[in-house]
């Protein structure tokens, strides 16, 4: 982990506590202490937005009898992962920058990098299960209906989510059973995996290993296989007749395809700096996992609100329903 900044005053007593209680240091922006204030209301924004949007999303979908089918349920299960993702960064990021709140309990820090690391694979694999979705509107139109239903959308969804936290499971209680030394920092405002294990005084040769092999059997994976079918829509969009045609028929994939932009890149580029870039500023380590944590819960619920036709009428009915109900 890069250390180019001053140590905390509080390290030398973070450092000295015992093994059987070990506490981290979180740390927000080294270097920006004056301004964050600013920060702070930089944050609190995102997440306002975030957490609101998805909240909205999901009581759209849940109250419009005309939203309740699969490409709908498939939404309400992205909007459900962005929200976990936002909440489970928001008790450390919040209480560093507004209570200056920097040391957290190794058990606190476990469950909060096993709800990002899982949430972050749940959304995964709903961009996973929302891209066949697609493949098959475009590429089997007429048997659509007959393939996915909501019944099985919602088994499918419910066994690739779950793939997530059981997998996770095993590293995250590994962590216990390490000594730790040094400082104990961590250079951001919430624990991730990638950098707690570099604190650790033993071998980590095993969780390496497989964080390495999870990372590449779900999202490499999840990913490789969206870039097919995507693939595979393309082919199919191009025979189309009409430009018109043409048109409708990717117009129909380009909120998810946005969806996958915004959460794979990121994260991508996060796992490589963590595994290849060590030398890298410090940041660009915490500009990408920023990036990768809180813009995709912040903008999709903005994305298919915009480029979702239906999400749309449905915002308009809610609202006018809701103003005119205060007017009455």
């Amino acid at each position: 982990m890069p250390a180019q900044y001053p140590l905390h005053p509080h390290i030398v007593l973070l450092s000295n506590l015992t093994q059987f209680s070990p506490m981290l240091y979180l740390t927000g922006f080294p270097g920006l202490e004056t301004v964050e204030h600013w920060i702070f209301i930089f944050f609190f924004l995102m997440y306002l937005v975030a957490i609101s949007g998805n909240c909205f999303i999901l009581i759209i979908i849940k109250t419009n009898p005309r939203l309740h089918t699969p490409m709908y349920y498939l939404l309400s299960f992205l909007a459900f992962t962005d929200l976990g993702l936002s909440v489970s960064t928001l008790p450390t990021t919040m209480g560093l920058f507004w209570f200056k709140s920097h040391g957290i309990y190794f058990g606190a820090c476990q469950i909060q990098m096993f709800c990002i690391h899982s949430f972050s694979f749940m959304e995964s694999s709903v961009l996973l299960v929302m891209s066949f979705d697609r493949f098959v509107a475009i590429c089997y139109p007429l048997r659509y209906s007959v393939i996915i239903t909501g019944q099985r959308v919602v088994r499918a969804s419910l066994v690739v989510i779950l793939r997530g936290p059981i997998a996770t499971v095993p590293i995250v209680f590994l962590l216990k059973t390490f000594p730790y030394c040094g400082s104990r920092v961590l250079s951001h405002s919430f624990c991730l995996h990638q950098e707690v294990i570099h604190l650790a005084c033993t071998d980590t040769t095993f969780n390496n290993l497989y964080g390495l092999i999870l990372v590449m059997f779900t999202v490499v994976l999840d990913l490789v296989l969206i870039a097919l079918s995507y693939g595979v829509i393309l082919h199919t969009v191009a025979r189309l007749a009409s430009k018109e045609e043409r048109l409708r028929a990717f117009q129909t994939c380009t909120s998810h395809l946005c969806a996958v932009l915004v959460f794979f890149v990121p994260m991508v580029g996060l796992s490589l700096i963590h595994r290849f870039g060590k030398h890298a500023p410090l940041a660009v380590h915490l500009f990408m996992a920023n990036v990768y944590l809180f813009v995709p819960p912040m903008l999709n619920p903005i994305i298919y609100s915009i480029k979702t036709k239906e999400i749309r009428h449905a915002i308009s009915k809610f609202l006018g329903l809701r103003k005119a109900n205060a007017d009455s």
